[in-house]
Order: structure tokens, then sequence, then C-alpha cells
């Protein structure tokens, strides 16, 4: 029987272009990792930056099926090192998976290191407990609650509407749990605002750049569930827009300020950028017609796949090509009953989208699927997509953005293999690192 060493070593092999940091992380995204108890946090009392759940739960177990990793926080991310593949450092988003064949745990010396098939493969690093989450705001909020940063503290997200309007079995995306995480959170006691009051977010961001004395944060995400109707009697544009307003007003070019929302009319993306947003996210989520419809079901009645495309393509007329960065969910093409059947199928699929977008400027980004098991994706799909099917959409990314010309995108970090701070899928780790001005020839 294969091992997952036996696959990973395999794809190594057969992909050496690929980075070897890019296969591991990419198998961890996609099937998550297990922690000894001496791995875990102690919350915001420790020295170690505990998992914020700023959206999304990213856990192959509901948090009651955590055991002692629901009451002792697991890290927000991980950097591996060094090992038996020489890795070079590589930054990455923990998912839980009590089951994962891979688990970070103490190798005997006081170390930790991350193990597959009961072999170390790398030394572990946790991220520090940055001093602003040692303060708290005025109402005793903590600012990890209100505004946690992500990507090795490059990126504070603020998640500032916590459950999403498309509702129910016929309105929410099948690979999407952000309104579970926000039942389970609120079921398990832990605090987890359902909207964010702006006075709230700025004084969290207030303490951020007054102890982030480093500049480590360099952009904010404004995100959320996504708005049908109105929220506090506004509608997306306008609800999302105003806290970037805020922001900018009181902190202004202290942080590329990034919003993730649905692809809007013309008029509502020119409010954004009104409103001092710089880089805009409509993500398209999956790009074959039938699986959109399949699994964005509110999206495709509310707004329609063709419809969400031209929305895209009119937002490079505000933001510029380089500035409208889409994201999709890779991996939901093959998920059971209704995505590909084969990888070559599901790359050829997610590789015309790619073109579609990169041959006009926009350079889309993707997630790698968690299949959360509250979700009717996860349900049917356990062990998310073959791995085989990520470390060839690094392939085809890299090649597609090549070929027409185009770099790595704005607000996301360095590029490269040992750079990249991007936690969630490994596409800034497979792109060329970037020279640094020193080493670039007069």
């Amino acid at each position: 029987m294969q091992t997952r060493t036996d696959l990973i070593e395999d794809l190594m092999g057969r992909f050496p272009h690929i980075p070897r940091e890019a296969v591991i992380k990419e198998d961890l995204l996609r099937g998550g990792m297990a922690f000894d108890d001496s791995a875990l946090t102690d919350n915001e009392n420790g020295d170690v930056k505990p998992k914020s759940y700023f959206i999304f739960s990213f856990d192959h177990r509901t948090l009651p099926e955590l055991g002692t990793a629901a009451l002792r926080r697991p890290p927000e991310e991980i950097v591996l090192t060094g090992g038996p593949y020489g890795l070079r450092r590589t930054v990455v988003s923990v998912r839980v998976n009590p089951d994962s064949p891979y688990r970070v745990k103490d190798d005997g010396s006081g170390a930790l290191q991350l193990f597959l098939d009961d072999r170390p493969i790398a030394y572990v690093g946790l991220p520090p407990m940055p001093e602003y989450y040692r303060h708290r705001l005025a109402n005793g909020k903590s600012v990890m609650e209100v505004a946690p940063t992500i990507q090795w503290g490059y990126l504070v997200y603020l998640t500032v509407f916590r459950v999403c309007q498309y509702f129910g079995a016929k309105e929410e995306c099948q690979y999407c749990d952000i309104n579970h995480n926000w039942r389970q959170h609120k079921a398990a006691g832990r605090p987890y605002t359902g909207v964010k009051p702006i006075d709230e977010v700025l004084e969290a961001m207030e303490i951020i750049d007054r102890y982030d004395t480093a500049g480590a944060s360099r952009a904010y995400t404004l995100t959320g569930g996504s708005v049908t109707s109105k929220v506090d009697g506004l509608a997306e544009a306008d609800f999302y827009g105003r806290y970037a307003k805020a922001i900018e007003e009181r902190f202004p070019g202290r942080w590329i300020g990034k919003v993730v929302a649905q692809a809007l009319p013309k008029d509502d993306v020119q409010r954004f950028h009104d409103y001092g947003i710089r880089i805009y996210h409509p993500n398209y989520e999956v790009w074959d017609k039938r699986l959109f419809e399949l699994y964005c079901p509110g999206k495709e009645r509310y707004v329609g796949r063709e419809e969400w495309h031209r929305r895209i393509l009119d937002s490079a007329d505000v933001f510029g090509p380089r500035n409208v960065i889409p994201n999709f969910v890779a991996g939901v093409e093959m998920a059971a009953p209704y995505g590909f059947a084969t990888v070559d199928e599901a790359i050829d699929s997610t590789a015309e989208g790619l073109e579609y977008f990169m041959s006009r400027g926009i350079t889309p980004r993707f997630t790698t699927w968690c299949p959360e098991p509250t979700t009717p994706l996860g349900r049917t799909n356990p062990h998310g997509a073959p791995l085989e099917y990520h470390i060839r959409l690094l392939e085809v990314y890299r090649a597609t953005m090549e070929a027409n010309g185009l770099s790595s995108p704005p607000g996301y970090g360095p590029p490269g293999a040992g750079n990249a701070v991007f936690s969630v899928s490994s596409f800034m780790d497979s792109l060329p690192a970037e020279e640094s001005p020193a080493a670039t020839p007069a």
C-alpha cells in the first residue's frame, strides 16, 4: 500500500520544477495536520499566536470533535524549514485533522518537528504572540477577535460581517462553512461578533499600528458574507466601503486596502475605490459553468455566472487589471458526485478560466480547498482533491501567468519559495522570487 511519503516523493520526482516546499504545503492544506498536546497554544495567554478562526473553520473536524485542540487552540500558522527535503522557510495555514498522517510534536529534544508517517520531515516554527494581541479594547474585547492578523503578520483580516445572506441548502456555496463556523463558535461560548462596529475596528487597528513597530502588517482585507439585501440599512458596497473610508481617514496610507466582495455593478465598484480600497477580490469560485451553477446556487440565482464574469472585467476599468484579483477554490472541480472524474479534465477546465482572465491582464489567485465536514462537498469528499491536481495547478498557473507577461499580484507579500507568506495556498511559493533592488544590475 502506498504511504503518503511515497505519494509526495513520487510527485516531487515527477514535477521537479515545482518547489518541494509547495508539494508538502499543498498536501497539508488539502488534508490537514494533527497536533500533539505539547504543540498546542495557551490561547491568548501564551507566547504563541493562536488560531483566530478569522472567517471559515479551515478544519477537518467540528470544534466538539477536536478534543484538546478545541480548548487549547493550535497556532494560526506554522513555518517549516530543513529536514530531509531541505525545505526553505514555508508558511502554512493550520488546518486541523486529528487523523492526518502529518503530526506536529516534540522530537524528544525539545524541538518541534513535523512528522509524516512517523518520520520527521521538517522543523516547525510557531508564530510569536504579537505585542498588539496582548492589549485589549476599552470594552474588553481582544484585538484577535476584532482584527486578527494572518500570513505571518502581513495581513490584517477584517471579517466585519460574520455570516452570509446566501443561506440554506438552496443558496449557500456548497464548500463554504462561514455560517456554520459562526454557529459553532457561538455554541462554544466564544466571542464571535456578527457585525463589527466601526469604532471597534478603528480601535483595534490603532493598537496594531502602535505596537507593530516593525511594520510587519502591510495590508488589510475587508470581507465577510455576501449581502443580498442590506446590513445596518446598507447594501454591500456601502456596508463594506464605510470601514475602508474610516480606516483610510484615520490611517492614510498605512496599509494597502483590499476588499473581498461579490462581483458588483461598476457603479458600486467605483464606490469601493472612492472609499479608499485599492485591490478588489470579486471571487469567481469555480470556472466550469455547470459546477458554478451547482456549487454556488445563490450566486447563480442572484447574479449568474456570465454576469459575474462581465462584472469582473468591468471592475478592471476602475481598479486597473492588475488590482483585480478574483479567488477560486482549488480542488472543488474534482468534488464528487458532480466534479470532473480525472485530473486532466479538471486542469483543462481551470486552465481555461486562468487564460480567460490572465489574457485580459487580471490575475486570479486561489485558496486550496479544505473539505470542512459541515459542508455538502466536505461530507461527500472528506479527503478533498488528489494532490496531483494541486501540483499540476501550480504548474499551469505559473505557465499561464508567464505566457501572458504577468507577475505576482500586489498585496500578497513577496513571491518565491522561502520568501512567500501567503499561507492558504502555494501559488506565491511557486512563483519566481523577485530580485531585491540591491541585486538588480545597473
